[in-house]
Order: C-alpha cells, then sequence, then structure tokens
C-alpha cells in the first residue's frame, strides 16, 4: 500500500514493499529477495486551478529526489536491518547505487528522524534550487507522525501482514 503525505509543494510516499532479486546471487549477503518499506522525497507538481472554488483540485505527487528503503532481506529475516540503505541525490527518479550508513542500520528510525527534520540539504543534493521552505518546515512539524506511520509498517511488514512474496 502506498501512503502519501502532501506539504504545499513537497509530498512524502511510504510504501511497503517485496523485492524479487532479478539476478540472483549464490552469496546472501549480495543477492536475494528483500522486503520492507521504502520512503520517498517527492516534488508536487503544481496544476492550474479547476473549476469552482470548492472544487477538488488535482494532487500530482512527481519527480523523487530522495528515497531511503528499510530493507531486510528475506533469508537475514525480520529485524536483520541488513540492507537498509539510501539513495542521495536522484536524477530523473533514478535511485543510483545503494549507500549504506552504519548510523542507518544502527537507529533506522532516529536516522529517518533526522533526515526530515530538514529536507533542505536532500533537495540541494538532487539539484533542487528551490529550497522549497513552507514545505521543508510543515515536514519538519510533521516528521514524529511520518516516521510513527514508517515504523507501524515496518512492524507489518516483519509480522508478515504486509509486503508478503507475489504469488
Amino acid at each position: 500500500m502506498l501512503r502519501v503525505f502532501c506539504f504545499t509543494t513537497l509530498g512524502i510516499t511510504v510504501e511497503d514493499l517485496y523485492l524479487v532479486d532479478p539476478d540472483p546471487d549464490p552469496d546472501p549477503d549480495r543477492g536475494g529477495h528483500e522486503r520492507g518499506v521504502r520512503v520517498e522525497l517527492r516534488l508536487l507538481d503544481p496544476r492550474p486551478h479547476r473549476g469552482s472554488p470548492n472544487a477538488s483540485q488535482p494532487v500530482v505527487v512527481d519527480r523523487a529526489v530522495w528515497r531511503a528503503d528499510f530493507l531486510e532481506s528475506v533469508a537475514g529475516g525480520p529485524g536483520s536491518k541488513d540492507r537498509m540503505h539510501h539513495h542521495p541525490g536522484m536524477a530523473d527518479n533514478e535511485p543510483g547505487r545503494r549507500v549504506f550508513d552504519p548510523d542507518l542500520t544502527a537507529d533506522p528510525m532516529g536516522w529517518l528522524e533526522r533526515r526530515l527534520t530538514d529536507v533542505r540539504p536532500l533537495l540541494k543534493a538532487a539539484g533542487v534550487d528551490d529550497p522549497h521552505d513552507p514545505a521543508a518546515t510543515a515536514i519538519r512539524d510533521a516528521a514524529p507522525d511520518l516516521v510513527d506511520t514508517v515504523t507501524t509498517v515496518l512492524g507489518d511488514v516483519r509480522a508478515g501482514v504486509l509486503a508478503r512474496e507475489p504469488n
């Protein structure tokens, strides 16, 4: 399930996922299926107002500029934290190489909250010139709730309720 949080010009998506390794490696530390939670910082694409003053307006959650994947190998099991990584400075929605950070593995939700407290460096790393100050402030204020959502979703993944192996 994809969850979307919108903050004026920026969005945060939270999604549970099961990744089937398309190129299995016999070394379980380097290959194999993964499951967990993906968090992305995205730009909202503004649209012209349509209809009456009270009409619902379109919301387009567009380009991803940063991603954190709270993944664990299926072989490693729930709680292994063995595949947690992030993708700073995404270009054209492409994640680039995985960046593993010991601080992310040691305290995943604390690490996430620190990133969400000030998203402007994440935007800058992606080449986004506008610091999106009002939206960045709103994300900072919502960071504890966003982290709670990720914590709940990751708990449901680990319990086998979400991100189940595709049939």
